[in-house]
């Protein structure tokens, strides 16, 4: 038979102990909140209970005890598993050293570390409610009230506030102590400090503070008014420090909710806190509101505070993180950091951007250094030093640019892959009524709204006992007085002090502390002077007792005084907001945010392929030459369309179904000249069969802006641009067809603009686009031009407004057609690579559904392929400076200048473009407008494949095919 002490101790293997952590901790989580009287009566039980060792050198201290099952047989083999036993001490004095107590092992567990856990709660990490504040800063404020360390005396060393705080009120490690000072001095910890620092209390990056014996303290004012005035009058209650010795505050008598003024964070057991600080004006309007309304909501509170103010600045982005922070206690709020573009060089035109703010608890070395991480390894482009440039005055962290570089697009960056844009994960947990709770705005004030009364209240009950008291011993002062002859002959005849006392009791009725005040009066005190004064305090006295009854009468009183209190603090210590609101979204980029906004050309094949390029890939040339390859085409494939546009654009595909679909530009994926491209098919949703015909890149959608649409029939109708402006990944109806027919051509046209459509057999209808009724997505439209048996459309192109001319002249024999003949035109591309421009002035403006004007006299070989107005862009000497993208059906580019086609009349067949013996026959047109420093650089002569590169950049492009 074994004794308890020399059973050998079980083994417990790692996953024993995992399963057993992870059966205590979700106990704790579903259990923490216990009432205070089990937790007590919880800590008072693990008080009494001593385990017994398993060590041989206390086998003589208890005798062998056998360890019982439930039905009270002995068991040789000692305790059973999962249990435990403990001695408790009878105290029956009959030489037994206790008894032998069984107790399950993981119940025992479970209670002591739920006293560990309620422990670790109400004494270290979470704050109160009413005050704000954990016991250590509590502790720390109250130490140095204590020493007499105000905003007017001198600095002391904070090791001798540390040192006070350890021996009297926190018995734990001076680093923690010290550690809890340093924050409540820091400038970027907290909105507004509590202690005012003196010397080196750390910095933003990080950097250590100087050791206690080095640095010094006070108080600041704010901490007086808000946390420490009254704390003599009876306002809290004051409980037994660690040892019993003296008495410390269980709370301070805050004025304002401190707890959101400075917020919060800490982490406990199973639970943790982290509540944004918020300014101090805004948090006295919202306390105001809700005296005046208990009943507002949180958007009439919002109105008052409408988010955290952090000490270090920042963006907060979005309103929905704080709308949810403020009803659950609980969101994600999203902090950016501020920064600036500055232009360093007018000349090379470099520029910089400049971090003047960071988020909250966002340290800037670190911020820096990962900067330059991300440079060196390639992943953040565009950047080409870093500096920071911080001093007193305040932050500056420079982040020079290579030239060429996006600033926004690097900033987007930045935002995205460092911590210069972060998330404060708000959770409002603060211990209420002894418990932990987790609670919103409207609580959290209501909470401190009580706490605060109850302030009011009793300091005024305090007040008015002082002042009763006062008064009565000064209403016996002046009966002594009044009768001063009398009580002189009564101290004269008395043989004692206790006899003196009795006789002016006896005398005048006087109370016993009445008495023993006019027996201390001095003999200096009693002229009338002196007797005017005691009256007039009597006076004075009887006002204020008034005051506090009237006071305590009505708790709309009290709330009345706690605002003006509130008031007071706020005209004494309010500061501008730091932090800055922006509803415009909620922090979260996009890839758009991050992708320059560049000019592109995109090239779409008829087979549905497409691809993406720079606008340098294809070189300026001269009329009649051979032209370049735009790439490789699949076997049976055509170029179909070649568009200019920029990387955010909305372009929307027209497909010859009816049916838009869009997508972003910069969705197609980037290639070169030579690659395939790829299918259109993965970018958006198309059925089967179905071919795109016509794509329109968009910047905005505009309200004054339509899509003019035109079938090969001869059917067109304008739909409002707005209507396109939010479309499904499956696409929407554009146009309603009717069988056979097919939508070819889409543009944007205003009322004001002229649209030019064209047959293949070269007729030309010039109309107003005012004319054009505006109709609704799902119809089919108006006949635009009559069309004889065998014709279809060919092209259509729109004349802007602030650029077409009088149209009304007729005589075509006043028409010049040399070469400095004044625009616009109308420039003329059939499929045989044949080209003209004919004036605009030939063409009279006419309505729709009516046959038109010849405009270009075709063999019975040829058709037109496309029709475009030119002549809008000029240089000095008055001619065109637009360029034309030519692609035929084998997808070899030429691209030439306007100005070198003929102007002729509306029958002339026109002149050589692109010579076509083994390329097939003209596919598509783009017509492209360049810009005047583009023009002024091209080198004259260009005749070869390889002439000098376009460096300009296109403003505008017009395109058919």
């Amino acid at each position: 038979m074994n004794s308890l002490s020399s059973s050998p101790t079980p083994s417990i293997s790692p996953s024993m102990s995992l399963s057993a952590t992870l059966r205590v901790s979700s106990f704790l989580r579903h259990n923490l909140f216990l009432a205070p009287s089990r937790a007590s009566a919880l800590r008072r039980n693990v008080s009494h209970l001593r385990f017994l060792s398993s060590s041989p050198s206390r086998r003589t201290v208890h005798h062998p005890v056998k360890a019982r099952r439930g039905g009270g047989q002995e068991d040789d083999s000692g305790p059973g598993n999962g249990s435990l036993m403990a001695v408790v001490k009878d105290g029956t004095g009959d030489g037994r050293d206790g008894r032998v107590l069984p107790f399950e092992l993981h119940k025992e567990a479970m209670d002591s570390y739920m006293a560990y856990a309620l422990s670790v709660l109400l004494g270290r990490a979470l704050p109160d409610v009413r005050d704000g504040l954990k016991p250590v800063h509590r502790r720390i404020l109250y130490a140095m009230h204590e020493l007499g360390l105000s905003s007017r005396k001198p600095f002391k060393k904070c090791a001798r506030v540390v040192g006070e705080v350890l021996g009297k009120f926190h018995p734990h490690g001076d680093n923690a102590v010290y550690d809890s000072m340093v924050r409540m001095a820091q400038d970027f910890s907290l909105r507004f400090p509590l202690i005012q620092g003196h010397g080196n209390f750390g910095s933003i990056d990080a950097d250590p503070p100087a050791a206690m014996r080095y640095t010094e303290c006070r108080l600041e004012a704010l901490t007086e008014a808000i946390l420490l005035a009254d704390l003599e009058q009876d306002t809290v209650d004051f409980v037994p420090n660690f040892d019993n010795s003296q008495k410390e505050p269980s709370l301070l008598p805050a004025r304002l909710p401190t707890l959101l003024l400075n917020g919060s964070s800490g982490i406990a057991v199973g639970m943790a806190t982290n509540i944004p600080p918020h300014n101090l004006g805004e948090l006295v309007d919202v306390l105001c509101a809700l005296i005046h309304n208990p009943e507002a909501s949180l958007q009439e509170l919002l109105e008052y505070m409408p988010g955290p103010d952090f000490p270090t600045g920042g963006l907060i982005m979005g309103n929905l993180g704080i709308l949810a922070a403020y009803r659950t206690g609980r969101a994600r709020i999203v902090v950016r950091g501020k920064a600036d573009i500055e232009l360093l060089d007018s000349k090379t035109k470099r520029s910089a951007v400049i971090i003047k703010e960071v988020p909250y608890q966002t340290n800037k070395s670190s911020l820096v250094e990962k900067i330059a991480e991300l440079v060196e390894s390639k992943t953040l482009e565009g950047i080409n030093d870093i500096r920071d440039e911080s001093d007193r005055s305040g932050m500056r962290v420079v982040i020079e640019l290579k030239r060429g570089a996006d600033p926004s697009i690097v900033l987007n960056n930045l935002y995205r892959l460092t911590a210069l844009q972060s998330s404060f994960n708000c959770n409002m947990v603060g211990i209420l009524d002894g418990q932990p709770k987790q609670m919103g705005l409207k609580e959290l004030l209501q909470a401190f709204l009580e706490f605060r009364c109850s302030v009011v209240e009793r300091r005024a009950r305090y007040k008015l006992s002082q002042a009763q008291d006062r008064r009565h011993i000064v209403e016996g002062i002046v009966v002594g007085l009044d009768n001063l002859d009398r009580v002189i002959d009564i101290i004269k005849d008395a043989k004692g002090n206790a006899a003196a006392s009795a006789g002016l009791k006896e005398e005048f009725n006087l109370s016993d502390k009445q008495a023993d005040a006019v027996l201390d009066i001095s003999l200096r005190r009693l002229n009338l002077l002196e007797r005017k004064k005691f009256v007039d305090e009597s006076a004075s006295l009887m006002e204020q007792i008034s005051k506090l009854t009237e006071l305590l009468s009505c708790q709309k009183n009290i709330l009345q005084l706690i605002e003006r209190e509130a008031l007071e603090l706020k005209n004494k210590f309010s500061s501008p907001r730091r932090s800055i609101l922006d509803d415009s979204d909620g922090g979260l980029l996009e890839d758009i945010d991050i992708i320059p906004n560049e000019e592109m050309l995109l090239a779409f094949s008829e087979k549905g392929y497409v691809k993406r390029m720079k606008p340098s890939t294809f070189n300026l040339q001269n009329r009649g030459t051979i032209g370049k390859s735009v790439g490789k085409l699949r076997v049976n494939d055509a170029m179909s369309d070649f568009i200019v546009c920029r990387s955010h654009d909305h372009v929307l595909y027209f497909s010859d179904r009816g049916i838009v679909y869009s997508a972003y530009a910069y969705k197609i994926p980037e290639s070169s000249r030579t690659a395939a491209g790829t299918p259109l098919i993965q970018i958006i949703s198309l059925s089967e069969g179905e071919r795109i015909t016509s794509i329109v890149p968009v910047s905005e959608f505009a309200e004054d802006q339509f899509l003019v649409m035109l079938t090969v029939n001869g059917y067109i109708k304008k739909v409002s641009l707005n209507y396109f402006s939010a479309i499904r990944s499956t696409g929407i109806i554009a146009i309603q067809l009717v069988p056979g027919d097919e939508l070819k051509w889409v543009r944007c046209c205003t009322n004001d603009d002229l649209v030019a459509m064209a047959s293949q057999n070269g007729m030309v209808i010039l109309s107003s686009c005012d004319i054009i009724r505006a109709l609704s997505r799902n119809t089919r439209g108006a006949i635009a031009m009559r069309l004889k048996e065998g014709d279809k459309m060919a092209s259509m192109d729109i004349i802007p407004a602030p650029r077409h001319t009088d149209l009304d002249k007729t005589a075509e024999d006043s028409i010049s057609y040399d070469k400095g003949g004044s625009g616009p035109w109308l420039l003329f591309i059939s499929e045989n690579g044949y080209g003209k421009r004919v004036p605009l002035s030939s063409f009279k403006q006419s309505p729709l559904n009516r046959v038109g004007l010849i405009g270009y006299k075709f063999s019975s070989e040829d058709r037109l392929v496309a029709v475009f107005v030119v002549g809008f862009s000029l240089t000095e000497d008055g001619e065109s400076d637009e360029q034309v993208v030519l692609v035929s059906q084998s997808g070899t580019v030429n691209r030439i200048k306007v100005r070198d086609i003929s102007i002729q009349s509306r029958y002339a067949r026109g002149v050589i473009l692109m010579r076509l013996e083994h390329a097939g026959k003209i596919q598509s047109a783009s017509l492209i407008s360049a810009s005047a420093e583009e023009a002024a650089e091209l080198l004259p002569g260009m005749q070869s494949e390889e002439a000098t590169t376009n460096a300009g950049t296109a403003e505008g492009i017009s395109m058919a095919s």
